[in-house]
């Protein structure tokens, strides 16, 4: 029954650090990540000199190197020339620069596989290139990596844990300093697991209901194109 009990009081005292750093931590990261990757996707995309250069180094970088290990160097990096940084923000910083190599190859990827006949045909009716990329490239590249992008939501909740051990206040170190006082770490743990659990199953859910809305827009597009052939 005490396990319980204390399962029951440290319900709050976890949940509460989820929705006040967690899901802040989380939606503003990607948010950012997003704009990296596709700056990155485009500039890739369209063989920049030099700049393509950088930005396949930076993705080497990032991908090649824990995250943990990048959390640690943005956090006592600074420190040790003596500059004070807040954690909360190095984790923001951190996070959306690590996720964002990884959505850039998605989004590269998935621009790619636009046909280029596509392009041709919106530079054949007067398009320019910002105007091609806009319309005719970018909504069928996030169309296609809207999956992979939800997933990479979803774990980005979980790496949040790792933010713990630069001083910032999520549900994973709220659940360890209840662990260190109580000594019952694995009802806690299992706990937290279960909270982690919970967050994810409602933005898997999310996940499935905009893949739904994609594919039926794709089958009424289909379905369109294919109706104003038949009436030609």
């Amino acid at each position: 029954m005490q396990v319980w009990q204390l399962l029951i009081e440290s319900f709050p005292r976890i949940i509460l650090p989820g929705l006040a750093m967690t899901i802040p931590l989380t939606v503003i990261s990607f948010a950012l990540a997003l704009v990296i990757a596709v700056i990155v996707a485009m500039i890739q995309y369209a063989h920049v000199p030099v700049f393509s250069t950088i930005c396949r180094i930076y993705i080497w970088i990032i991908r090649g190197t824990p995250l943990l290990v990048q959390l640690m160097v943005g956090y006592y990096g600074p420190s040790s020339f003596g500059i004070k940084v807040n954690g909360f923000l190095v984790a923001v910083i951190v996070f959306a620069i690590n996720e964002g190599a990884y959505c850039a190859e998605t989004i590269r990827g998935c621009m790619e596989s636009v046909p280029k006949t596509q392009l041709e045909a919106g530079y054949c009716v007067g398009m320019k290139y910002r105007q091609v990329m806009r319309y005719i490239v970018l909504p069928q590249a996030f169309r296609a990596a809207f999956p992979t992008l939800g997933n990479s939501v979803i774990s980005m909740v979980k790496d949040t844990s790792l933010a713990s051990n630069i001083t910032v206040t999520e549900m994973f170190l709220a659940t360890r300093q209840i662990a260190g006082r109580t000594y019952q770490f694995l009802p806690l743990y299992l706990e937290v697991a279960f909270i982690y659990l919970l967050f994810s199953t409602v933005l898997e859910y999310f996940q499935r209901k905009g893949e739904k809305i994609l594919s039926k827009h794709e089958i009424d597009e289909a379905l369109g194109t294919d109706a104003s052939k038949e009436d030609k």
